[in-house]
Order: structure tokens, then sequence, then C-alpha cells
């Protein structure tokens, strides 16, 4: 597969994740505005990959405005996006800092963080792997994830789905069990799209069957992305993952969280202070245009929880499992 985001002849390339599965196709992005669009209606997401769409819609300003000022103007509008996910607005500033030498200095330092963040991604992932096989004794094993983790939220490998192409390709996976993931299913739409293109068996699942599949002894562990984490480990992810934390401890289950270290906000001391995005109410009201619920209905659509230090097994970095 192709990198998630990239830079293409002057433009920021992305795979357009609001067309999967139905279809595959790419969008370029030759203006901050189009980018930040992009964003909102999630056709790039994922904290990795948004630290990635940070970077390049940075250079994007530097290479469209010869004033600083309107350089910084553009990237702060970019950080502000989607507050949740601290990997945007670190993009944002990584690249920024390179602004004094000029815009082509500042595309070759996001270039440098794409590279990066795929190799970095591979090691956090590797990390955790090894970590599920010292602590799962099964074999070979069921696993249970949220979301999208894979190479569609990051640069080109993946987090919580990366763990699942190392133990795919050792032999140690029996099948995956991917929530489907309300509101907008990135589980039944791109979790299972990447699955399914990889050859892992697998199933998708209502969000509010995970429980029962674990009281069934279908799970052996959860593994989960993160688009936030505080210093004592508390972490921010998709909504719904609070939950799998709650069910998972209640059976005695792991529950792993891998990211790059760039997730991890060294400024947040605990969670308790994440910004947590809210989203359209027609999101819930809504689906695939139709109206489901009465014309007018209050609606609360979080789009991520915040699940405390102490339901999570570990959370693996490529440093490996933080220490708290």
């Amino acid at each position: 597969m192709r990198r998630t985001i990239d830079w293409v002849d002057g433009a920021v390339e992305i795979i357009d994740q609001v067309a999967l599965p139905g279809e595959y196709r790419t969008l370029r992005l030759a203006s901050v505005d189009e980018l930040i669009d992009a964003i909102r209606r999630l056709a790039v997401r994922g904290a990795p990959a948004l630290g990635g769409a940070g970077a390049l819609g940075t250079a994007l300003a530097a290479f469209a405005h010869d004033d600083p000022d309107a350089v910084r103007a553009d990237a702060a509008r970019l950080a502000d996006a989607r507050p949740t996910a601290v990997n945007l607005s670190w993009g944002v500033s990584r690249a920024l800092a390179r602004l004094g030498e000029g815009p082509h200095a500042v595309l070759a330092e996001a270039l440098a963080l794409l590279d990066e963040d795929e190799r970095l991604n591979h090691d956090a992932s590797a990390r955790a792997a090894e970590l599920i096989l010292g602590i799962c004794a099964r074999r070979p094993l069921r696993l249970l994830t949220h979301c999208n983790a894979g190479r569609l939220a990051t640069v080109g490998w993946g987090t919580a789905l990366g763990v699942v192409w190392h133990l795919h390709a050792a032999g140690h996976v029996e099948y995956v069990l991917a929530d489907e993931t309300r509101p907008l299913l990135q589980g039944a739409r791109l979790t299972a799209w990447e699955l399914a293109a990889a050859g892992v068996p697998h199933r998708v699942l209502p969000d509010s069957a995970a429980a029962a599949a674990m009281a069934r002894g279908m799970v052996d562990c959860v593994v989960v992305g993160a688009d936030r984490i505080a210093v004592n480990g508390d972490v921010a992810n998709k909504i719904g993952t609070y939950g799998l934390a709650l069910a998972a401890a209640r059976h005695e289950l792991p529950f792993v969280v891998v990211a790059p270290s760039s997730t991890v906000d060294p400024e947040l001391p605990s969670g308790e202070s994440i910004v947590i995005e809210e989203r359209a109410a027609e999101e819930i009201t809504t689906f695939s245009g139709i109206p489901v619920a009465p014309p007018g209905t209050p609606v609360f659509n979080p789009a991520f929880d915040v699940t405390p230090a102490d339901l999570v097994t570990a959370v693996v970095t490529e440093k490996g499992p933080l220490v708290r």
C-alpha cells in the first residue's frame, strides 16, 4: 500500500478515507484550506497521519506566503483543525521550527517526519507484539481492536494493527475482532478493509457486542491506538475505548495501547485536561443521509474518551512500555 499521506509534485496527496471501502482513490490538496477540510471531514485521520498532515500543511503555507506571519497564521488554523489529537499540532510545530531557513527546509523537515513515522510505528508495534506474546499464554491469539489504528491511521505502517502485522507474519494470530466503531464505522470500513487486504482472518462486531465476546472467551487481548497520552498514562482514543477497557478489566484481559512517542503529551499530567472534540449531531441522527432520529433530537457526540491509566496494562511506544 502507498503512504496514507505524502508530498507529490508540490501538493499534499492523501488516500481518501471517506471513500473507503467502496472506492479507493487519492486526493490532491494544494492549499491549507483544502487540507483543513480533509482533516475535519476525516478524509485523513489517525493521530500519526495527522502529524504528517500538520507538517506537510505547514510546508504548503511556507511555499504559499512570503510573509512569515501569514505562514504562522495558516499553521495555527491547521493545528486547531482537530483539538484532541496531539500529533497534529506537534507536526505543525516541528515543521514551523524550520521556517527561518526557507520553505524547502520546512518541507525537508516534514518529509523527514514521514519517514520517521513509518520507522517508529514499526518499532513500537514490534515491541508491543513481543509484550503481548509474553503475557498471553494461548496460541494462536484472538485479538480485539477498536476504530482504525492501521496503515491508514499512520503514514504507512500502523500502531495497533502494526502489532497484528507482526504477529500474523509469525503465525500467531487466529483472528482479529474489529469493533465497527460508531458512528462513522472506521472499524467496519477501514480496519476490515486493511485486514482483508493483508489476508488476516477477522470478524466485524457491533461495539456493544465486545463485552459479550470477552465473556464468551473469544478474546485473548485488546490492543488499540491512541490520539493523546498523558504523562501519567491516561489515554485518549476513539469514543468507546473506555468501555472496552472496563470490560477487559472485568474479564481479566490485557489492554494494550500502542503509539509513537509523539502521541505522548509531556505538558499533560493527566487525562483530565484533554480537550475532547465533539462532532456534528448529524453523524448520529442520520445514516448515509437518511434520518434515523426525530428532527431536532439533542445529541451527545464526543469523538474521543479518556481511559484511566489503571485500566491500561501497558502503553507501548518505540522506546518500549512506558513506566509510570
